[in-house]
C-alpha cells in the first residue's frame, strides 16, 4: 500500500532528511523530517476506520433483533445487537460522560501527534487507533440518548455506543461484545506495541540506539 507522499506502508527506511541537512555524515547524520503525506495517510485510514464502523453500525440497528442473534461462521461469531453506556468491550457501564471527555482529548492528541509522523507504519497505526476512538466518540455525541438538540438537558454527550459482534456465544456469553471501531483501536495499540518492541519507534531517539548498535557490530 502506498501512502500519498509516495512511500509504502511496509517501508522501514530512514525518511528524507531535512532540505536544509543535506545528505549528513556517517557521525551525525539529520534527524529525519515531517512529511505531510504520512499525515494525510493516517487521517485517511482513520476516515476509513470511522466510515467503515458507521455503516456496520447503522447496519446491525437496521436489521438486528436484540433477542435473536444471528449465527455465522459456523458459531465462531454472533452478530448480537447492544447498547454500550461505558468504554471498549462494555467496560464501565454507567460513566458515559467520563469516556466521553477522554475520548474526545484522545482524539485531539492523536490528530496533534498525526503532524508529527515519520515513518510510514507509525501512520498506519495511529490511524487505526484514531479511527477507533473517533468511531466510537461520534456514537456518544449522537445516538441516544444523546441529544444534541438541546444542550441544556443533560443528556448530551451520553449516547450509548453500538456494539454487535460476539465471539464463541451470543449476548458476550464468552468475550464482551463489540465493534468495528474496537476492533480498529486494539489493532493499531497492537501494532505500536510491535513497533516500539523492536526498535521502530515513534521518533528518531527510540531507534537511535538500535541503529547505533548496529554500526558498532
Amino acid at each position: 500500500m502506498q501512502t500519498a507522499g509516495g512511500a509504502t506502508l511496509s517501508e522501514d527506511t530512514q525518511p528524507e532528511t531535512a532540505e536544509d541537512g543535506g545528505p549528513g555524515t556517517d557521525e551525525t547524520p539529520p534527524p529525519p523530517r515531517r512529511r505531510p503525506g504520512l499525515m494525510l495517510t493516517c487521517l485517511l485510514i482513520a476516515a476509513g476506520a470511522i466510515g467503515l464502523d458507521q455503516w456496520t453500525k447503522n447496519l446491525a440497528e437496521a436489521n438486528l433483533d436484540p433477542a435473536e442473534p444471528v449465527r455465522i461462521l459456523g458459531g465462531l461469531v454472533y452478530l448480537s445487537l447492544t447498547w454500550n453506556s461505558g468504554a471498549a468491550f462494555s467496560i464501565g457501564t454507567g460513566k458515559t460522560w467520563i469516556f466521553t471527555i477522554v475520548a474526545s482529548c484522545v482524539v485531539l492528541f492523536l490528530i496533534w501527534l498525526s503532524t508529527r509522523i515519520r515513518y510510514p507504519m507509525w501512520a498506519l497505526a495511529l490511524g487505526l487507533v484514531l479511527g477507533g476512538a473517533a468511531g466510537n466518540l461520534l456514537d456518544r455525541l449522537l445516538r441516544s440518548p444523546s441529544d444534541i438538540g438541546d444542550l441544556t438537558n443533560g443528556s448530551f454527550g451520553q449516547g450509548h455506543v453500538v456494539d454487535f459482534i460476539s465471539v464463541f456465544k451470543p449476548h458476550a456469553q464468552a468475550f464482551p461484545i463489540f465493534n468495528i471501531a474496537d476492533s480498529a483501536l486494539c489493532c493499531g495499540v497492537v501494532l505500536i506495541v510491535l513497533l516500539e518492541l523492536t526498535g521502530h519507534g515513534f521518533s528518531p531517539e527510540s531507534r537511535r540506539p538500535r541503529e547505533d548498535a548496529k554500526a558498532d557490530a
